[in-house]
């Protein structure tokens, strides 16, 4: 089938760049609405999550890749991802390590059930609603379980945001090597890179945005957040051009 009617984008070094940068304005976003703005959780967890069921309904009625909602809908999740497990430390008193396995296991079933219904995981074939939902599902749990991990690894186990991100960024560079050079599975490689990614985005934005006495660099929720979100505009601008540019050239060969 026609890759350009894939729901989701190809794996390039802009789709990881992308991808941290959404995760770390997540992390910041969140808590300049609920705590520079004075929302709160709860209204910002509403206000957030009632946002992300919109873009998806506009998601899930596009048939093809479209870089703008789908980056809207990534950014909308990493925020609600964020404040589900901010609720569930904050508000209900849970764990991060209970936080942490809970989600691992609700991760894991989740896959469980695409892989039984679909038999394959792999992103390059979101070519139904079905799969796409599925699909936005673990991407879901993949960032409540990466902010729980993040925070866990950050602050109850103090080794701080530098550190942490440096320990996250490893990792995800050891599945790289991995996978380039000692041939992991495409899938598994993906996915488990797609989950580190969380946690070390959301280091990174704590390392930058915290106060300097709480082990941050001070640049502030607002700063940290407009840079990223700045850079993920031009990003999407130009990938938007990039895909026309081929649906133009896919056009033409068809006639």
């Amino acid at each position: 089938m026609n890759k350009l009617l894939n729901r989701v984008p190809e794996i390039t070094l802009f789709f990881w760049v992308i991808k941290i940068m959404a995760t770390t304005v997540g992390e910041t976003a969140a808590d300049f609405l609920s705590f520079t703005m004075g929302w709160g959780l709860v209204n910002t967890s509403y206000t957030m999550a009632a946002l992300l069921v919109l873009t998806l309904f506009v998601q899930f009625k596009l048939k093809r890749y479209v870089p703008i909602s789908y980056w809207l809908v990534v950014v909308l999740v990493s925020v609600v991802g964020t404040l589900i497990t901010d609720n569930l430390v904050d508000n209900l008193g849970v764990s991060l390590v209970t936080i942490t396995v809970l989600f691992s296991i609700v991760l894991a079933g989740v896959f469980a059930l695409w892989y039984a219904s679909e038999k394959t995981l792999s992103i390059h074939s979101i070519y139904t609603a079905k799969r796409e939902l599925f699909y936005w599902a673990a991407i879901l749990f993949t960032f409540a379980l990466g902010t729980a991990a993040g925070d866990l690894v950050a602050e109850r186990l103090a080794m701080g945001y530098a550190l942490s991100a440096l320990m996250f960024g490893a990792a995800i560079g050891a599945i790289t090597l991995a996978y380039y050079r000692f041939k992991l599975n495409a899938v598994l490689a993906f996915w488990l890179a797609y989950i580190l990614t969380r946690p070390f985005g959301a280091s990174l934005g704590d390392l930058l945005s915290q106060p300097v006495d709480a082990g941050g660099l001070g640049l502030g929720t607002v700063g940290t957040s407009a840079v990223f979100l700045g850079a993920i505009v031009i990003l999407i601008a130009y990938l938007t051009a990039r895909q026309k540019q081929l649906l133009a050239v896919s056009r033409s060969a068809e006639r």
